[in-house]
């Protein structure tokens, strides 16, 4: 008798569940398709932004920064990298402490303009906060251009596998 009316119960269960649904999707607005590469047309785009995800890795790679070069912008960038604390873990001038050395010329994920505009954005695992939101896209570009800057006329020494310091020159 339990048995029964365990299976009556679940087939009460199941048939509410169906009609539910069937209902459900019969009174939902259909969406609303748009072209390929294109966001549909209820959804708020921010062209002006750089939009964080995998799927845009690619992208990255090839934005250049407006402000490459620009010795006004880069020392504004230097003076970005101190108010926002940029030093507390990549040292003062970049040289490193908990984050990695912006002096030595290795970027661990990659040191185009565009990378490194994606690291600050997005941030990395193990530390780098994501930045993106929180400062304005064109205040990043200003810290690339400087953090890209650190490396020039160093000559970086470090540490092989051994533990044997070789001097490292050419970053």
């Amino acid at each position: 008798m339990k048995t029964h009316k365990l299976l009556l119960t679940q087939f009460a269960v199941l048939t509410l569940g169906t009609t539910a649904y069937r209902l459900g999707s019969a009174t939902q607005a259909p969406v609303q398709r748009s072209q390929p590469g294109t966001q549909p047309t209820y959804f708020v785009e921010h062209p002006e932004n750089v939009q964080p995800g995998l799927a845009l890795q690619t992208k990255f790679t090839t934005l250049t920064n407006p402000y490459e070069g620009d010795k006004q912008r880069i020392a504004e960038g230097a003076k970005l990298f101190i108010a926002y604390n940029c030093m507390d873990c990549h040292g003062a001038d970049g040289a490193g402490a908990m984050g990695p050395s912006l002096q030595d010329g290795r970027w661990h994920f990659g040191g185009t303009a565009g990378e490194v505009f994606q690291s600050i954005y997005e941030g990395r695992p193990d530390g780098m906060p994501s930045w993106g939101g929180r400062i304005a896209d064109d205040q990043i570009w200003r810290l690339v251009a400087y953090v890209r800057t650190l490396s020039n006329g160093h000559s970086v020494a470090t540490e092989n596998f051994t533990g044997k310091t070789i001097a490292r020159s050419g970053h």
